[in-house]
């Protein structure tokens, strides 16, 4: 376990520091894994909101500390404990994976992360992930039904990928394991985080250009190309989800989101007892771009879990 000094980041001119703490988490077929703490890991009993968040292609779990340092998750973020996971060799600075290492599958990620969970002797999550990382934990939840709360899950997909995704990853895949970082990767990975319309939006250049920066100094292409590889084997578990996705599932996307349709699929396999959809009109990116309808809908479905029950409601409009 290490202590981070507080990291230094900004979004949308507002800067903040990070307090965190680094832990390493030995899985079994993960390898090592980095696991990075916001809020106290003392004292948790059942009644503590614990967040488990996964990342999407192209980032880390730094990509989830503009929205909890946001102003309205405040309340949020200091009664809970946000537990985050980097997918192996995805960190910030990240050395090569060794040459002997085997990158596991979208599978296997969701089964070995139940050894965080007992690393910190947590009993249940919430689950909070974006993209590729959506889709790990919606498999999380159905592997350890018993260890879910529930699952928030940012741009997901459940279904194998489609022909044009297929083609597009590829090429960004040759893209990045030939010459590394290149234009072509980093103009998929951006409409992939960023979606439709990219051109016509207001005030993304600033957003967007600290992604590309990023992407080009931080994020390692070798092992990011792993990850691609990973998520673009995925298996279909669309037909699953009705009968073994047994926890409240909330699906968020963005109108311009560049997968919508996915999540739409998605949503339709699910049992509507438990599934929710939001949908969050003119944006692509809603972590980013849409915090506090993302933070007004996270408590309100969380009180429904049992969770914040004495926190008020902001008054915003709720779930489509």
């Amino acid at each position: 376990m290490t202590e981070l000094q507080p990291l230094d980041n900004s979004h949308a001119g507002v800067s903040y520091a990070i307090d965190e703490t680094k832990h390493e988490v030995k899985t079994e077929r993960c390898g090592v894994l980095s696991v990075f703490t916001q809020g106290s890991t003392k004292n948790i009993t059942d009644n503590t909101p614990v967040f488990l968040t996964v990342h999407d292609m192209g980032s880390n779990h730094t990509e989830f500390h503009s929205f909890i340092e946001h102003p309205s998750m405040a309340r949020i973020k200091a009664r809970s404990l946000f537990i985050h996971v980097d997918v192996p060799g995805q960190g910030l600075d990240s050395t090569d994976l060794p040459s002997d290492f085997t990158f596991p599958s979208m599978q296997q990620i969701a089964e070995d992360i139940v050894s965080v969970l007992d690393y910190f002797q947590v009993k249940y999550v919430v689950t909070f992930g974006e993209g590729a990382g959506a889709n790990i934990l919606a498999r999380f939840a159905m592997a350890f039904p018993d260890r879910c709360l529930g699952n928030i899950l940012l741009h997901c997909t459940s279904t194998v990928a489609g022909v044009m995704e297929y083609f597009n990853d590829k090429v960004m895949n040759w893209k990045l394991q030939t010459i590394g970082m290149h234009a072509t990767a980093e103009h998929y990975l951006v409409f992939h985080k960023f979606g439709m319309e990219i051109e016509r939006a207001d005030n993304k250049d600033k957003v967007i250009k600290e992604y590309i920066d990023k992407l080009q100094s931080r994020i390692n292409p070798k092992n990011l190309r792993l990850y691609v590889e990973a998520f673009l084997s995925r298996t279909d578990i669309s037909g699953l989800l009705k009968e073994h996705m047994k926890v409240d599932t909330l699906l968020v996307t963005g109108a311009k989101a560049s997968h919508l349709h996915t999540v739409h699929t998605m949503h339709s396999h699910l049992d509507p007892r438990f599934a929710t959809l939001l949908k969050v009109d003119d944006v692509g990116d809603v972590l980013h771009e849409a915090p506090d309808s993302l933070a007004h809908n996270l408590l309100l479905f969380c009180q429904g879990l049992g969770l914040f029950s004495t926190l008020p409601m902001s008054r915003q409009s709720s779930f489509s």
